[in-house]
C-alpha cells in the first residue's frame, strides 16, 4: 500500500510539470508540492503593445517577477487583462524562466458618425451612446450602443428601425465608427380591441385611454404610436373609469401589444373583467383622534348613500377630510376608506377611518431640473420647509402653486424615507418650458374688426420669477401700448409689487360718435392673507380726453368733451377656492374691487364691484358654472360721474347684446351713455362635442342676464329702464393650429326696444 502511494505521488509531480509548460496555462488547483518545484519567473516580457506601456500592462497582472510559475496565477492574469477592455486578444506562454505576454490592443475611436438619421438629431443620438472619440473600441460597447439607439427609435414609435455599425480602419490602430441607421416607418397603432367589456362599448373605452388608433388627423400627436409606458398608464385609466361608475371589482386581466410581421403596426388587446356595479350604502366617519368632533366633518363628505359608487368622490372626500382635520391643528393625519362589499345586494358600505399617521418630519427638499429658474423661486411656493411636520395636504397645495407659476411643463413631487424612519425627503423634479414670448398676432373680431398685435414678454426674468411685458395693439377701433412689470416677492416677502404704464386710444363709434384717449400708470401690490384669501392695493393716475365729437352726437356726450385727470386708490379682496387658476373645473372665487378717486385731479367718485363664479363638474368634461357681477359708482363732493368712468354692459359680459348694448341711451341720437349701477349673471355648461381630442373642440350652452341703469343727468331725452335683459344660446371653441376660434350664438328673449342686440359674436386669431 505504501508502495502504491509513492507511485501516485511521483505521477502527480510529473503531471504538474507537464501542465506548467502549456502556453497560456490552465485553471485549476495545483498541488502545493508541485508548485514549490516550479522555476521562479525571472522576467515578464510584453509583446505587441503599441500605445500602452509594458509596465502598465504588468501592473494589471496578479503575477510578478520572483513568483513561481502557476497555472492558477496565469489564468487570473489572463482574466485581469481581458477585464481592462484594452485588448482584443491576450496570450501568455512560458519560455524557460521568462513569462511572455502577447497582446493585441483594441483600437482607439477617432470619430463617431451617424448616417441615415432624419427624425432624431445627431446631438440626441450622441447624448445617448456611451462611446466617445479617444475611447477604446470594443465590440461589447458597440452592441450596447446599438441597443440604446434602437430604444430611442422605439420610444418614438419606430419599431422597424435598424442600426448597423461600420468600422473604418485608420493608421496607428485608430478607427472611425459609423452607425448606419434605417429609421423605417412609424409603427402605428392599427387597432385597439377590448375583450370582456359588456357595459361599455369598445369606442367608449377607446376614448378613455391615452393610446389612440392611427388616423390621418393625428399628425400633430404621437398618441397613435406604441409606447409601453403609455400602455401601463392606460390600464390605470381604465381602472379609474370603471371605479368612477360603481364597478368596484373591475380589473384589467391583460394588455397585449402584438407587432405585425412587417413591423409596421401594432394590434393592442385589453382583456377586462368588469364585475358587478355597486351602489353606496351607509357612509360613516370614525375617528381615533382625541377630541376631534366628527359631526363637524359631515359637510366634507361628497359621497351620498344610494348613489353609484364613485372612486373620484371618495378621493375628493379623503382630501377634504385631510385638509379639514389638518386645519384643526392635527399635524399627522391618516384618512383611509374602508369598503365593505355586500355582493348579494350590490351595496358598498363606506367608512372613512381617521387616525394619527406616522410622525414624520421633512428632512430635506431636493429640486432637480431647474437649469434656469432659481431654487428660491420654487422653494418659496412650498407650504412646507425643512423641519416641518410632514403634511400631505400642504404638499399637494405646494405642487399646485408650483404648477400655477407657468414656468414648467412638468412638475413631479415624490417623497422617500430620509436618514431615519421619522424623516422624509421630498424630491421635486421639474421640466422647464419656455417663458419668453415674442408674439405677432393677427385676427378678425366682430367687435374690433381686423386686429394686429406685437407683444414681448418674459414671465421668468433672469430665472427670478419676475414678469416683464411690452405690447402694442392696433385694430379697427383701438390703438394701445402697455408696459408692465411684476416682482412676485418684493423685498424677499410674499408681496407681489409692480407697475403698469399705458396709452390707449379708442374710436367709440358703436357707443357714441367720439374718440377717447387715455394715458396713465398704475402702481400695485398684493399679498396673501391665507392660501385662499388675497388682498391687493393700487394707486392709479391717468388723463382722459374726449375729442372729435361728431356734430350729430348726443348733447350729453358733447357736454363731456375735453380733458380730465383722475387720481385714485383702490383695493381688491379675492377669495379663491378653485382647483386651478388656469382652467378651473370645480370650486369658486369671490372678488371685491373698490376704487376712490379724488386724491388730486378733478375727478371724484367711489366705485365698488363684486364678482363671483362657481364651478361644478358633472363629469370630468362636463363643467357647469354660475357667475354673477354687480357694481355701482357714485360721484363725490358734488361731482357727477363722467362718461369715461361709467359702466358699459354687453358683448362678452352679456351675450346677445352688442358692446354697450343695454342701459341708458339718448332718445334722439341712440348713443350709449353708460350707467352707474349694473348687475349681470350667467349660467353655463361646457361639454365635449365628440370630436377627437386632437381637435380640442368644446361646446357650451348658456343663459345670460343683466341690467344697467342710473345717470346723474336727467331729462326726457334719456331712455333708461332698470328692467332685466336676458339671452340664451350656445357657443363653440376650437383651438386650431392657426389660433383659437370662438363663436357664440345668442338670442335675447328679454330686452327693451332701444337695446342694441347682436346674434353672432366671433373671434379668430393666430400667433406665431
Amino acid at each position: 500500500m505504501a508502495r502504491f502511494a509513492q507511485v501516485l505521488g511521483t505521477l502527480a509531480i510529473v503531471l504538474a510539470g507537464v501542465l506548467g509548460a502549456v502556453p497560456g496555462g490552465l485553471s485549476g488547483p495545483t498541488p502545493a508540492r508541485a508548485q514549490s518545484n516550479q522555476p521562479v519567473i525571472t522576467e515578464i516580457r510584453v509583446e505587441g503593445n503599441q500605445r500602452i506601456e509594458a509596465e502598465t500592462i504588468r501592473s494589471y497582472m496578479p503575477i510578478a517577477v520572483g513568483d513561481r510559475f502557476s497555472a492558477e496565477r496565469t489564468n487570473r492574469a489572463l482574466k485581469a487583462l481581458f477585464a481592462t477592455g484594452l485588448f482584443a486578444d491576450v496570450k501568455i506562454k512560458r519560455q524557460n524562466s521568462v513569462l511572455i505576454v502577447s497582446v493585441v490592443e483594441n483600437p482607439i475611436i477617432n470619430r463617431i458618425a451617424f448616417e441615415g438619421n432624419q427624425r432624431i438629431s445627431d446631438e440626441a443620438l450622441t447624448a445617448e451612446v456611451q462611446l466617445r472619440p479617444r475611447v477604446v473600441y470594443t465590440r461589447t460597447k458597440v452592441q450596447n450602443d446599438v441597443a440604446r439607439i434602437l430604444s430611442i427609435y422605439r420610444r418614438s414609435g419606430r419599431f422597424a428601425a435598424t442600426v448597423e455599425p461600420k468600422v473604418i480602419q485608420l493608421p496607428q490602430n485608430r478607427v472611425d465608427l459609423v452607425f448606419e441607421i434605417d429609421e423605417g416607418p412609424l409603427t402605428k397603432i392599427r387597432r385597439i380591441n377590448f375583450i370582456g367589456n359588456k357595459r361599455f362599448s369598445d369606442s367608449t373605452l377607446r376614448d378613455k385611454i391615452a393610446t389612440k388608433e392611427s388616423r390621418w388627423y393625428r399628425f400633430l400627436t404621437s398618441d397613435d404610436t406604441y409606447d409601453p409606458d403609455r400602455l401601463t398608464f392606460d390600464r390605470e385609466l381604465l381602472r379609474r373609469f370603471y371605479l368612477s361608475r360603481g364597478y368596484v371589482d373591475f380589473r384589467v386581466i391583460s394588455a397585449v401589444a402584438e407587432l405585425t410581421r412587417d413591423r409596421s403596426g401594432f394590434f393592442i388587446t385589453f382583456t377586462v373583467d368588469e364585475g358587478k356595479r355597486y351602489r353606496l350604502g351607509d357612509v360613516e366617519i370614525v375617528s381615533k383622534l382625541r377630541d376631534l368632533d366628527v359631526a363637524k366633518l359631515k359637510s366634507e363628505i361628497t359621497t351620498v348613500k344610494g348613489e353609484w359608487y364613485d372612486a373620484r368622490k371618495v378621493e375628493k372626500t379623503i382630501r377634504k377630510l385631510t385638509d379639514s382635520v389638518g386645519s384643526q391643528g392635527y399635524a399627522f393625519v391618516d384618512v383611509r376608506p374602508k369598503i365593505d362589499r355586500d355582493r348579494k345586494n350590490r351595496i358598498v358600505n363606506l367608512t372613512y377611518q381617521i387616525g394619527e399617521g406616522p410622525r414624520v418630519f421633512v428632512e430635506r427638499i431636493n429640486i432637480n431640473g431647474n437649469f434656469r429658474t432659481l431654487d428660491e423661486v420654487i422653494r418659496r411656493e412650498f407650504r412646507l420647509v425643512e423641519g416641518d411636520a410632514f403634511n400631505t395636504a400642504k404638499l399637494r397645495r405646494s405642487e399646485q402653486r408650483i404648477r400655477n407659476l407657468g414656468f414648467f411643463d412638468k412638475v413631479d413631487i415624490k417623497t422617500r424615507e430620509g436618514s431615519a424612519p421619522d424623516k422624509a425627503v421630498i424630491d421635486v423634479d421639474v421640466s422647464e418650458q419656455s417663458t419668453g414670448e415674442l408674439t405677432f398676432g393677427a385676427g378678425l373680431s366682430s367687435l374690433e374688426g381686423p386686429v394686429a398685435d406685437v407683444s414681448m414678454r418674459e414671465k421668468n426674468l433672469l430665472g427670478r420669477g419676475q414678469d416683464l411685458k411690452l405690447s402694442f395693439s392696433i385694430s379697427g377701433r383701438r390703438q394701445q401700448i402697455d408696459l408692465s412689470f411684476t416682482e412676485p416677492y418684493f423685498l424677499d416677502r410674499e408681496l407681489a409689487a409692480g407697475f403698469d404704464v399705458f396709452r390707449r386710444k379708442v374710436d367709440v363709434t358703436d357707443q357714441g360718435t367720439f374718440d377717447r384717449d387715455s394715458i396713465g400708470f398704475v402702481l400695485r401690490a398684493g399679498y396673501p392673507v391665507t392660501d385662499a384669501l388675497r388682498h391687493s392695493v393700487r394707486y392709479s393716475a391717468r388723463r382722459d380726453k374726449i375729442a372729435n365729437v361728431d356734430d350729430s352726437a348726443s348733447i350729453f356726450i358733447k357736454a363731456q368733451e375735453g380733458s380730465n385727470t383722475t387720481s385714485s386708490i383702490g383695493q381688491t379682496i379675492s377669495f379663491d377656492k378653485r382647483d386651478s387658476t388656469i382652467k378651473p373645473t370645480e370650486g369658486y372665487v369671490l372678488q371685491l374691487k373698490q376704487d376712490i378717486a379724488g386724491l388730486g385731479g378733478n375727478v371724484r367718485y367711489l366705485r365698488n364691484e363684486l364678482t363671483g363664479r362657481y364651478y361644478y363638474p358633472f363629469t370630468p368634461k362636463w363643467i357647469g358654472s354660475v357667475s354673477g357681477n354687480v357694481g355701482n359708482i357714485v360721484g363725490l363732493f358734488g361731482k357727477d360721474v363722467r362718461l369715461n368712468d361709467r359702466f358699459f354692459i354687453g358683448g362678452t359680459r352679456l351675450r346677445g347684446f352688442n358692446t354697450a348694448g343695454i342701459g341708458p341711451r339718448d332718445a334722439v341720437t341712440d348713443d350709449a351713455l353708460g350707467g352707474n349701477t349694473f348687475a349681470t349673471g350667467s349660467v353655463q355648461l361646457s361639454f365635449p362635442l365628440g370630436f377627437p381630442v386632437e381637435f380640442d373642440v368644446t361646446g357650451r350652452t348658456f343663459i345670460d342676464a343683466g341690467t344697467l341703469t342710473g345717470l346723474d343727468e336727467t331729462g326726457a331725452g334719456i331712455l333708461d329702464k332698470a328692467s332685466l335683459r336676458a339671452s340664451g344660446g350656445f357657443g363653440i371653441s376650437y383651438i386650431s393650429p392657426f389660433g383659437p376660434i370662438n363663436i357664440d350664438f345668442a338670442i335675447p328673449f328679454l330686452k327693451e326696444d332701444f337695446d342694441d342686440t347682436e346674434t353672432i359674436r366671433f373671434t379668430f386669431g393666430t400667433r406665431f
